[in-house]
C-alpha cells in the first residue's frame, strides 16, 4: 500500500468499509471452502489472557486446534496443556509460512503485532479474527482495510458486544429517530487499571527462561526487557498499546459509532495530564468531530478515561439526569431526548418520564448468533460478521487518531484522504511508524 492514497482509491476503500451489514443466504464472496458441518483448522497466536479466552471459545464449538503459537511458555503452559497434539510455536511468521492446513487464525497478542500477523495470515488466505484494537496505527489500520478488500478472506475484531442483539436494538433506537437527531456523544471508561504517565525503566533484569524478549518485541523498537511491560501493562505504552482508548474504545464507541453511522473525523484534540512520549496519560479527555453524513447532522464525540483530581474523569454531572455513571458506557444526547448506555447493560432513555411505556422498534438488523459463533459460520459460507474488518479497522483507526490528540496536545485537523493531519506536520511521523528488520507490511 502507497503511503498516499489518491481521491479514486479512498472511494473505494470507504465504499467498501461501509458494507458491514448481514445479508440473507451464504456467504459467497470471502472465499470460505468449509461446508457448514465440517470443522475448521484454527491457529492460535498468543495463547495467554486474552488468547486463552479466545482459544477455548473455538475448542468448546467444536473446531479443531491445530496449532498454537505463544512466544512465552508460561503463559501458554495451559493451552499446552489441554491441546498436546497441536503443534507449537513462538514464532507467528513460522507458523503461518508452515500452516498449510490452517483455515482460521486467531490473533490475540499485544496491540503491536495485530496488524503484521494479520496482514501475513490473510494473504495466506486464512480468515483471520483479531482481538480490539485491530492495529496500533492508522496506516495500518488501512492496510488491514485494504487487504481483507482483496483477498477476500472472513474477518472479525474481537468487540464481543459487537455481535449482541442488545446492541444491535440500541443501534436500532438510535436510528429509528426515537431521541431525534444527535450532535453529542459522551463515552467513558474506568480504564486504565495499569500503570501510566510512567518513564522508561534503567534497570535490566534477566528475561524469564520461559520467556522469548526478542519476539515479544516483534515490530516495536528494540528495548531491554522489563516486566513493568509483560505479561499485562504494556497497554501503557506508546510503543507497543494503544492506552485506555484502544482498551475500550473499540467496545464502549462501537455502539454509537455504529448507530449514527460515523466514518472518518475532521479534527481530534485533548486533554491529558501525564503524557511523556512513553506512556500513556493518567486521565485523558478527547474530543472529536465528525462531519455531516446525508441527512444526518455533524457530531461531537467526546471520551473520556482515567482519574482526575482523584475522581473518574466522567462527563458533566448533569448530563446523566440523576442517573448514577455506570463505570464504562456513554451518553447520546438527541433533540428529543437521551440514550444512556450501560455498557454491557440495558439501556435508559431520559428523561424517564418523556419515554413511558416505550416500545423498541422492529428489529431491522439481523439477529445473529453470538460473537464467535457469527464468524465460524462466516467461516463455513454464513453471513459475513457484523465486525467484519470493512467496519471494524474505520472504527479502529478512529480510536487511535484519539491516540495522536493526545500526543499532539492541540487540536489536529484531519484529512482522510491521504491520512494526513495538515495542521500538524509532525504527527505524520505517528500515522505511520518504522518496524524493525524483518516485520513489514
Amino acid at each position: 500500500m502507497k503511503e498516499k492514497m489518491n481521491r479514486r482509491d479512498f472511494i473505494r476503500v470507504t465504499t467498501v468499509a461501509g458494507l458491514g451489514v448481514w445479508v440473507s443466504g451464504r456467504q459467497a464472496a470471502f472465499g470460505a471452502t468449509k461446508s457448514p458441518n465440517e470443522k475448521l483448522n484454527v491457529a492460535s497466536i498468543g495463547c495467554g489472557g486474552m488468547g486463552w479466552a479466545d482459544l477455548t471459545q473455538f475448542a468448546d464449538a467444536g473446531e479443531n486446534i491445530v496449532a498454537l503459537c505463544d512466544v512465552d511458555d508460561e503463559r501458554a503452559a495451559e493451552a499446552y496443556k489441554r491441546f498436546p497434539n497441536a503443534r507449537r510455536y513462538k514464532d507467528f511468521r513460522k507458523l503461518l509460512e508452515e500452516g498449510k492446513d490452517i483455515d482460521a487464525v486467531h490473533i490475540s497478542t499485544p496491540d503491536h503485532v495485530h496488524a503484521v500477523a494479520a496482514v501475513m495470515a490473510m494473504r495466506l488466505g486464512k480468515h483471520v479474527y483479531c482481538q480490539k484494537p485491530l492495529t496500533r496505527t492508522v496506516y495500518e489500520a488501512r492496510v488491514l482495510l485494504e487487504t481483507a478488500e482483496r483477498t477476500k478472506v472472513v474477518t472479525q475484531m474481537g468487540n464481543q458486544q459487537h455481535g449482541s442483539n442488545e446492541l444491535r436494538q440500541k443501534v436500532e433506537i438510535i436510528q429509528s429517530g426515537a431521541i431525534g437527531p444527535v450532535r453529542e456523544v459522551h463515552v467513558w471508561t474506568d480504564r486504565p487499571i495499569w500503570p501510566q504517565g510512567l518513564t522508561r525503566p534503567t534497570d535490566t533484569p534477566a528475561v524469564p527462561a520461559t520467556l522469548d524478549w526478542n519476539l515479544w518485541l516483534g515490530p516495536a523498537p528494540e528495548r531491554p526487557y522489563h516486566p513493568c511491560y509483560v505479561p499485562f501493562s504494556w497497554r501503557g505504552w506508546w510503543d507497543f498499546g494503544s492506552g485506555a482508548l484502544g482498551d475500550m474504545g473499540c467496545h464502549i464507541m462501537d455502539m454509537p459509532y455504529w448507530g449514527l453511522k460515523l466514518e472518518y473525523p475532521v479534527s481530534f484534540e485533548a486533554e491529558s495530564e501525564g503524557f511523556n512520549g512513553e506512556t500513556f496519560p493518567n486521565w485523558s479527555t478527547v474530543t472529536y468531530e465528525f462531519p455531516a453524513r446525508g441527512d444526518l447532522p455533524p457530531v461531537k464525540l467526546v471520551w473520556y478515561d482515567g482519574k482526575k483530581d482523584g475522581k473518574p474523569n466522567l462527563p458533566p454531572a448533569e448530563l446523566f439526569q440523576g442517573q448514577p455513571a455506570p463505570s464504562n458506557g456513554s451518553l447520546l444526547i438527541g433533540e428529543k431526548g437521551t440514550l444512556l448506555d450501560i455498557y454491557g447493560a440495558p439501556y435508559k432513555l431520559l428523561p424517564e418520564k418523556d419515554f413511558e411505556g416505550y416500545e423498541p422498534p422492529a428489529p431491522t438488523i439481523a439477529r445473529g448468533p453470538g460473537h464467535y459463533q457469527e464468524f465460524i459460520q462466516a467461516c463455513k459460507g454464513g453471513p459475513a460478521p457484523l465486525s467484519q474488518f470493512s467496519y471494524s479497522a474505520k472504527l479502529t483507526e478512529t480510536v487511535i487518531l484519539g491516540c495522536l490528540a493526545i500526543r499532539a496536545g492541540q487540536k489536529v485537523k484531519w484529512f482522510a484522504p491521504n491520512m494526513k493531519p495538515y495542521s500538524l506536520k509532525e504527527a505524520e511521523a505517528w500515522v505511520r511508524e518504522p518496524m524493525r528488520p524483518g516485520y513489514s507490511l
